[in-house]
């Protein structure tokens, strides 16, 4: 990747954002030797890339410069990293879910599917073409990212403690992911516990705990202060997706960029869902639950039954529980005060966002 960009007069969300836009060059760039449709790929792999949060470049940054870290190139090659597996993930999530929409845009499944239909292929073969072109996607931007971190330009233990967290957040969130699939499937009946373990490790080990303890060890922070971001990570990062969750179902489309039909047509088993199942209001509706073809009609009951089960406030009370373990980790550790007060407002933004 370029550091050509004088980054240390930005900002970190803007330094990131300037690092992907030279990393996305450079690949198109190199691709168009391979034909116009692997240069496609790369473009939409960049397209996905913009937009979004950019919490987890964010989370790296943060910390990394709280606790002491001064290298401004290797702290924003640790913040890419992240950021692209992040967009990776992404990519096989919507293929998992047939997703062909994201921040409110085609994601890369969806514009290589509708490619596909414009030049009269039939439905099925555009599908796999499309499906196809976002694996091949999420995968290469992986490897990008775990070689950003193999290339970072420090000392060899920090370098390996880095690379060590990145490993472990893809074998962790991949044990997620699968976790997910199978409790969608119906192969596993979950119960809340196997529904809350999944969630620390599809989204808290990533989002979370990756980012906040990759800046630490970068930064070469203390045991006791890795372990704090960690279980803070832990707790936040359900907190995040439990209130995901909740808006997938309740949200505005126009401020979540997702669909409120998707989960409930894919029938995931949300704890939502696990909450309210053993209740006689969902029994009445529970046949409507997965089914591809439901209508919004159908959705408004699946809703109202949620509702009425108690499922939603369960979340809800779920959620400030985690809120609550993660503001006392906070108040209880010995980070900076400057770093818990960020953090703080991490909770605060995750609890409340309408995003």
């Amino acid at each position: 990747m370029s550091t050509t960009t004088p980054t240390r007069e930005l900002d970190g969300a803007s330094a990131v954002g300037v690092r992907l836009q030279e990393f996305f060059d450079d690949r198109i760039r190199k691709a168009a030797a391979h034909g116009p449709e692997y240069q496609r790929l790369w473009q939409a792999a960049r397209d996905a890339s913009v937009g979004g949060k950019k919490l987890r470049p964010a989370l790296v940054i943060t910390v990394y410069r709280a606790l002491g870290g001064t290298d401004t190139d290797a702290a924003l090659a640790a913040a890419s990293a992240f950021e692209l597996l992040h967009t990776a993930l992404l990519m096989h999530d919507d293929v998992i879910d047939r997703d062909l929409v994201r921040r409110g845009s085609p994601n890369v499944a969806g514009v290589f599917t509708a490619d596909a239909l414009e030049h009269g292929v039939d439905g099925a073969a555009a599908s796999v073409w499309g499906e196809a072109s976002a694996i091949l996607a999420g995968d290469l931007l992986i490897h990008a990212a775990q070689r950003l971190i193999a290339a970072l330009d420090t000392d060899n233990d920090r370098r390996m403690a880095v690379l060590d967290v990145f490993d472990e957040a893809v074998f962790t969130v991949t044990a997620g992911q699968h976790a997910d699939v199978s409790f969608a499937s119906r192969i596993v009946r979950p119960g809340t516990a196997d529904i809350l373990t999944m969630i620390e490790n599809k989204t808290a080990s990533y989002s979370f705990i990756a980012p906040l303890v990759g800046g630490a060890v970068l930064a070469g922070a203390t045991d006791a202060d890795v372990r704090s971001l960690r279980e803070f990570g832990r707790h936040v990062g359900v907190a995040f997706q439990l209130r995901d969750d909740v808006l997938g179902v309740f949200g505005v489309e126009e401020l979540t960029g997702k669909s409120t039909l998707s989960d409930l047509r894919e029938g995931k088993q949300t704890l939502l869902v696990g909450y309210a199942s053993t209740t006689e209001a969902w029994q009445r509706v529970a046949p409507l639950f997965g089914r591809p073809d439901m209508s919004e009609a159908d959705a408004a009951d699946l809703r109202a039954a949620l509702e009425a089960s108690g499922a939603r406030q369960f979340v809800e009370s779920l959620i400030a529980d985690q809120a609550a373990c993660a503001t006392q980790l906070l108040a209880e550790s010995a980070l900076p005060a400057h770093l818990r007060a960020d953090l703080a407002d991490v909770v605060r933004r995750c609890v409340e966002r309408e995003w």
